[in-house]
């Protein structure tokens, strides 16, 4: 059985959304925590709230891609305490987004 090192490898559909975001411009990352953020609604509230005591510690401490961006760090953070299947939904809506935004770059170089 292999182990992980991220949280969020063990789902391939949420790696491949979390990888594809960290590349993302910083519109789209912008885009990407409004729907992240989005996710409050299904989260408890006492979960949030130890939550955000955590993200703390990290706030431009940390070593992750995201961990220098407040509303990013927020938004990650939030989809990695949603329950599994809000996980899996937000990482193909997160995915349907960032490949529409790769298809429209590539279209636009083109012309």
């Amino acid at each position: 059985m292999a182990e992980f090192r991220r949280w969020y490898d063990n789902d391939p559909i949420l790696k491949e959304a979390l990888e594809l975001l960290s590349m993302a411009t910083s519109n789209e990352k912008g885009e990407a925590s409004k729907f992240l953020l989005n996710l409050q609604a299904e989260v408890a509230k006492d979960v949030i709230e130890s939550l955000y005591e955590q993200i703390k510690d990290y706030q431009e401490n940390g070593n992750r891609w995201y961990d220098n961006d407040p509303i990013m760090l927020k938004s990650i953070e939030l989809l990695r305490v949603a329950p599994p299947h809000i996980q899996r939904t937000a990482a193909k809506k997160l995915l349907s987004t960032l490949y529409k935004d790769v298809e429209a770059k590539q279209e636009n170089e083109n012309e």
